[in-house]
């Protein structure tokens, strides 16, 4: 069998002696995508951000392919440059043209010439509707299209995981749509993610697997039309009662 992009073993992480995540384990196959649901304060934002060495754990390991990104001797930008992360805040940089936000990461991290950095960086503009905006700064962007940039810059680095951190949160309910067709192409596509997201028709829509935590908790996890069709545990049925009327 291959090595899973990503690998997470009895993961760790206390915030002042409180536990955000407890022994939570996951894998994610190559294309594969999985989506973490659960209520507020769940562990779902922490998990991602242990997992792009944002937060140090306390126990447990992270994989990705074959490297243990835990190990605190690890280059952690040489890591990051390895993923692609999305944030509910778009997080481009102000004084930079929305090209320039594309491409920074490429010229800077991986020393990738700017001409053909700007090439693929105009590709991907391209890609998600924004070509025209491409010399403009991030203030003349609507929030949805500087959500669609920010997923842009997060792939031009044709990263092996791209990590989505509820990215229509901040979103107002009419640029929601566009944002969630964009990343339903970049997954038929293959590209591998790990999500998290309280849209749950998207969740069961386009993600193959579902993982529901609760308290830092994996509670539940499975394939994401059997697990909103008929969930199994208490906990699960009680969540998805409270934001899907209809399950029951």
């Amino acid at each position: 069998m291959s090595t899973p992009v990503l690998r997470v073993e009895s993961l760790r992480k206390r915030f002042g002696g409180a536990p955000v995540l407890e022994s939570v384990s996951l894998e994610l196959a190559a294309h594969e995508v999985v989506a973490l649901i659960g209520p507020s304060g769940s562990g779902k934002s922490t998990l991602l951000r242990c997992v792009d060495l944002l937060e140090r754990i306390d126990d447990g390991r992270i994989l990705l392919g074959e490297t243990d990104i835990s190990d605190p001797r690890i280059h952690a930008d040489r890591i990051r440059a390895r993923i692609g992360v999305v944030f509910q805040h778009y997080n481009l940089f102000p004084h930079l043209s929305v090209l320039d936000n594309v491409t920074l990461a490429a010229r800077r991290v991986r020393r990738v010439p700017r001409a053909e950095a700007e090439r693929v960086g105009m590709a991907l503009l391209e890609r998600v509707g924004l070509a025209r905006f491409a010399r403009e700064h991030p203030d003349r962007l609507s929030g949805g299209q500087q959500q669609r940039a920010a997923i842009a810059r997060a792939l031009a680095g044709e990263p092996e995981l791209l990590l989505l951190d509820e990215i229509t949160s901040a979103l107002d309910p009419e640029l929601v749509g566009d944002v969630l067709a964009l990343v339903r192409e970049v997954a038929a596509e293959g590209t591998t993610i790990l999500m998290a997201t309280h849209e749950m028709a998207f969740a069961r829509d386009v993600a193959d697997r579902v993982l529901f935590l609760d308290g830092g908790r994996i509670v539940e996890q499975g394939a994401a039309r059997q697990l909103f069709a008929a969930p199994q545990e208490q906990r699960t049925r009680d969540f998805l009662a409270r934001v899907l009327p209809s399950a029951g």
